[in-house]
């Protein structure tokens, strides 16, 4: 039994040995080598934008109270006035919906007249130049294969009516990736 004892103290002191710091200090010396090796670059920052202040002079601004551009605004209404559209003449069927849910198709070519092919609720319509559409007085002004340009009329912040530019684009098709 004695045997045995001296032959597992000495296994235990071969394994007690190999758990010291030899290696552990060349690892250190190494790292310390590295980092005074080692220059890191930073890029400098970029140069500021200079600011310039700007003067703000109110005896030159005009008074937003102003009873006179009042009544110059209300002059450049009257002048911008004419521009309004038939409010009485009978709505086409595709004035009931709004343009963004119109979705350009396709186009086709009958008797020399291009049409431009519109979903609206899965169900297709033919349209061409002149047409209305749209909730905004919109009216079609040229067909292409890639898009269709509307000219709508709607009212501004003043109430004054202004013609606005509008374009249903090709939409590519899910089924083909055209």
């Amino acid at each position: 039994m004695t045997k045995t004892h001296g032959a597992l103290l000495l296994t235990m002191a071969a394994l007690l040995a190999g758990c010291g710091d030899s290696d552990v200090r060349e690892v250190r010396s190494w790292m310390d080598q590295v980092k005074r090796e080692t220059k890191p670059k930073v890029k400098p920052l970029p140069a500021s934008k200079e600011f310039i202040p700007y003067a703000y002079n109110q005896q030159e601004a005009v008074d937003p109270f102003s009873t006179a551009k009042l009544a110059d605004a209300g002059l450049l209404a009257q002048a911008r006035s004419t521009l309004q559209p038939d409010l009485e003449r009978p709505r086409e069927a595709l004035e009931a919906y709004p343009l963004d849910t119109m979705t350009m198709v396709g186009t086709m070519q009958k008797g020399g007249a291009s049409f431009a092919l519109l979903r609206i609720d899965n169900v297709i319509y033919r349209v061409r130049v002149g047409q209305r559409l749209g909730q905004n007085f919109g009216q079609v002004t040229r067909v292409t294969p890639a898009a269709v340009d509307i000219r709508e009329m709607v009212q501004d912040a003043g109430g004054d009516w202004v013609e606005r530019i509008s374009k249903l684009e090709l939409q590519e098709s899910k089924e083909t990736g055209k």
